[in-house]
């Protein structure tokens, strides 16, 4: 639901609230869905938006985590307050200290003037700290120290300032097998996940789709860009779309087709290849992955004397063949420690097309 956040590099954050105004046919809150999972988030906005307690947004990259954020700001005593984000993914970890807590002048080389941080600029509101999970450790430390004691110090400064900022953090990674495997502090991990939200992704909230593309829709619209709309069978083909890109990944579509359309309906025929249903849908990503990657997947020495033989009684082929697919995949996504980019190159198929059978045969 929302794209990637320029930091401001001035000492004024963009605007009190949301980053910016909702688009047309947005929601009143900004989130658009009105499915199960969605409702539940909601209810879980509305608990917690009067509290300062500390929120982690759980949720696939696409799924809209900024967005929800945005939402719990923007019915909190804090709403008329700056909202401020940070891509923690997106700065170098030595530039990071900086940003969250600003520097004095003379602090390191190139810090000519005096520069506030993100925990200043947020003053009174909220700070997001988006893709936390990607936060180098030793800048974990530093942020533990301000969120237990509600003060910092500006980097190279030692006058301590105090800290006035509701913090709610977000994260597409497992958090907790990263603090298995050394990567993140268990204690800032307890620390932040006081209010878990978790955002379902768009495969298991698809009764939303209409919606959301209607609301992608009169986006278009609303920017110039143009108008669309689709026929029942390209919305039939959306539906049975795994979406791994989620949201983000169908604002982008409808911007493509809106552009290419020209304003004419557009049916299965006119969707990318991946988006069309069916056997057709996968040979065609088959295609597309070997012209790519300039390769077609090794090809397996065929000899029929180490192929099974046909029971008398005969086989039920479709569930035979789905049997071998199926434990292939398994053994693939044993073999890579379930990574499913690796599995797809293992199988020579493509990772959307290897989402769509883990998801088929039930191995997620």
């Amino acid at each position: 639901m929302s794209g990637s956040i320029e930091i401001p590099m001035d000492d004024e954050p963009s605007k009190p609230g949301f980053a910016a105004d909702p688009p047309a046919g947005a929601a009143a809150d900004g989130l658009v869905g009105e499915s199960r999972g969605m409702r539940q988030v909601r209810e879980l906005i509305g608990q917690v938006a009067n509290f300062d307690t500390s929120v982690l947004i759980l949720g696939e990259s696409g799924t809209g985590k900024e967005l929800v954020a945005q939402a719990v700001h923007a019915v909190s005593e804090r709403a008329r307050c700056p909202f401020v984000p940070v891509n923690c993914g997106a700065i170098p970890g030595e530039l990071l200290e900086s940003e969250l807590f600003g520097h004095e002048k003379g602090a390191f080389t190139g810090a000519l003037t005096r520069r506030r941080g993100r925990f200043e600029l947020a003053d009174g509101g909220t700070l997001f700290l988006d893709e936390i999970g990607d936060m180098p450790v030793g800048m974990q430390v530093k942020l533990l120290r301000v969120l237990q004691e509600r003060s910092f110090e500006r980097v190279g400064g030692s006058q301590t300032l105090e800290c006035n900022v509701r913090v709610i953090a977000a994260t597409h990674r497992d958090i907790e097998q990263r603090i298995d495997n050394g990567e993140f502090r268990e204690d800032l991990y307890y620390r932040l996940n006081v209010f878990p939200i978790q955002i379902p992704p768009l495969a298991e909230r698809i009764d939303d789709l209409p919606l959301l593309i209607d609301h992608f829709c009169a986006e278009m619209s609303a920017r110039g860009i143009g108008q669309v709309r689709f026929s029942a069978g390209a919305m039939a083909a959306l539906a049975s779309y795994p979406w791994p890109g989620n949201v983000r990944e169908l604002a982008n579509l409808i911007e493509r087709m809106t552009i290419v359309s020209n304003g004419r309906e557009v049916k299965v025929d006119d969707l990318p290849a991946r988006y069309r249903p069916g056997r057709e849908r996968l040979a065609d990503e088959e295609e597309d992955l070997a012209e790519l990657t300039g390769r077609q997947a090794p090809a397996i020495p065929f000899e029929e004397r180490s192929l099974p033989g046909l029971p008398a009684d005969g086989v039920d082929l479709k569930s035979y063949l789905a049997n071998i697919e199926s434990s292939l995949i398994r053994q693939a996504l044993e073999r890579t420690d379930h990574t499913v980019a690796h599995a797809a190159e293992l199988l020579g198929l493509r990772r959307t097309t290897l989402v769509e059978k883990i998801r088929k045969y039930g191995l997620d």
